[in-house]
């Protein structure tokens, strides 16, 4: 009996034990655990009012220069989300690999790169019609020498078949086309080609780059954006095809018919306007602009640097607690950094401050960079003191932003409307800003709690919403301690 009960406690010791491992095994941590992201339809993009898209951060694609976003995807993008009524959000994949698995997730709606459309890639997402043409083609260095040499000797230097590459090596990141047609290439002639696998955090313009100094001996890239690298190093050659020419597109996922089609649309129409054109030629075709860029330090590729006056702007904002990259995103709004800027309605210099708020605030030189970052922070931080009744600091510091802009008292004849509207007056997304836009009509600003009058609210709107996406931007590009 007790021999019984012995083995009875011991199984059950091992159904327990069996069981607990089972849950143990079960249960993944939640920092491991990967996120879900909703996969929405266009009617539902429509509704948030944001087209969320990922890119690369490149000289082509997606950059800053002089405080400006600029870039080939990021203009065409910001058009195609004008067209759709929604606002871009950007999501930017810090490595190439990332881009499709952040697609098919959910992460984003729409993959906006220039990728070559592969079957292969087909086989996972939709392609969008070609955004362009371009070719395949094989990037060398030449001699050090190459402007003293002969042309004969110089012509013996490099290679000019890709049958050349038999035996040797071309340095590539894995989940590229150029990973795909080396492979075939090989096939194709019958032996071998070895591949250098390069991280996927690299950018057609770093390997490049590395080509040039000699760090790396070849590699692929499509013949627009070699082009254009090669007219800031004209020490290399891209004269070499290993391709026909192939299509580049952006992409949906499999079951975002309803964007495709949209989209597709649009760049059926797009691609019949000179615009369309007059962007493609900017960023592939002006090697000049290109080069200018190239030598700039304020070129977020080279440096971390937003504008000439980042140290002063971080000085200041740090006395105020704020963001030192969002005080630069309200400079460039106030002035695209031009200590010299003047308004017809008599403000003046970087931070556009009035004569009798540059009194006030004791700014002896409005045009001086100093003293308008200054006094400019100095204004933020007033009005931002008087909105202690706002709780959250975001919407705190969007009302002060929009005080700056307006005025305090248009933004308090907002609130005390909202409110009296049902809304929340310590909101101002989609609840202040939205009745702001209103008091420019007789009936709402004629309401008793309105105490200031008539305001045209589509500036303080605007002013505020694009200094909050261009700070986005600069979250992207320059870190906060930078």
């Amino acid at each position: 009996m007790r021999h019984v009960i012995f083995c009875f406690f011991c199984l059950l010791l091992v159904c327990c034990g069996s069981e607990s491992e089972e849950k143990k095994e079960q249960t993944v941590p939640k920092e491991k655990q990967a996120k879900v992201y909703k996969k929405r339809s266009l009617e539902e993009i429509k509704s948030s009012g944001v087209l969320r898209v990922s890119t690369t951060y490149s000289s082509t694609s997606y950059f800053l220069y002089k405080g400006k976003i600029m870039g080939f995807e990021y203009e065409l993008l910001q058009r195609f989300a004008e067209h759709l009524g929604v606002r871009l959000e950007i999501e930017v994949a810090n490595d190439i690999d990332n881009l499709i698995p952040n697609l098919i997730n959910g992460k984003v709606d729409l993959m906006a790169h220039g990728l070559t459309v592969t079957a292969e890639r087909k086989a996972q997402i939709n392609f969008s019609d070609y955004i362009y043409l371009t070719k395949q083609v094989l990037v060398q260095k030449k001699p050090t020498n190459w402007r003293q040499m002969k042309w004969s000797s110089l012509e013996r230097s490099i290679i000019h078949d890709a049958m050349d590459l038999l035996n040797d090596t071309v340095a590539i990141r894995e989940e590229t086309s150029y990973r795909e047609r080396i492979e075939n290439l090989s096939n194709e002639l019958g032996g071998t080609i070895h591949i250098k696998k390069l991280d996927g955090s690299l950018t057609t313009d770093e390997i490049i780059k590395k080509v040039a100094k000699g760090e790396l001996k070849y590699t692929i890239a499509d013949e627009n954006i070699a082009k254009i690298m090669a007219s800031y190093y004209p020490i290399l050659d891209i004269s070499v095809p290993v391709s026909f020419s192939q299509k580049i597109a952006w992409a949906t996922r499999k079951e975002s018919t309803d964007l495709l089609n949209e989209l597709n649309q649009w760049l059926k129409k797009s691609k019949k306007t000179v615009d369309y054109y007059v962007i493609y030629n900017k960023y592939f075709k002006n090697t000049r602009d290109f080069k200018k860029r190239t030598k700039s330090k304020f070129y977020s590729i080279n440096s971390h640097k937003i504008s000439k006056y980042d140290a002063l702007i971080k000085k200041h904002a740090k006395k105020i607690g704020w963001d030192w990259r969002l005080v630069a995103s309200i400079v460039y709004q106030e002035s695209r950094f031009n200590p010299n800027a003047k308004s017809w309605a008599g403000a003046k210099g970087l931070m556009q401050i009035m004569p009798a708020t540059a009194k006030e605030l004791g700014v002896e030189s409005r045009s001086d960079p100093n003293h308008s970052i200054e006094g400019g922070t100095k204004y933020l931080q007033y009005l931002y003191n008087k909105l202690d009744k706002i709780e959250d600091p975001v919407q705190r510091k969007k009302f002060a932003i929009a005080s700056y802009n307006c005025g305090f008292y248009h933004v308090l004849d907002a609130r005390n409307l909202a409110k009296k509207r049902g809304l929340n007056p310590t909101i101002w997304d989609q609840n202040v800003e939205d009745i702001l836009l209103e008091l420019n009509l007789k009936k709402n600003y004629s309401d008793p709690v309105v105490k200031y009058g008539y305001v045209n609210g589509i500036e303080p709107y605007n002013y505020v919403q694009e200094i909050f996406e261009r700070y986005k931007h600069y979250q992207d590009f320059i870190p906060k301690g930078n």
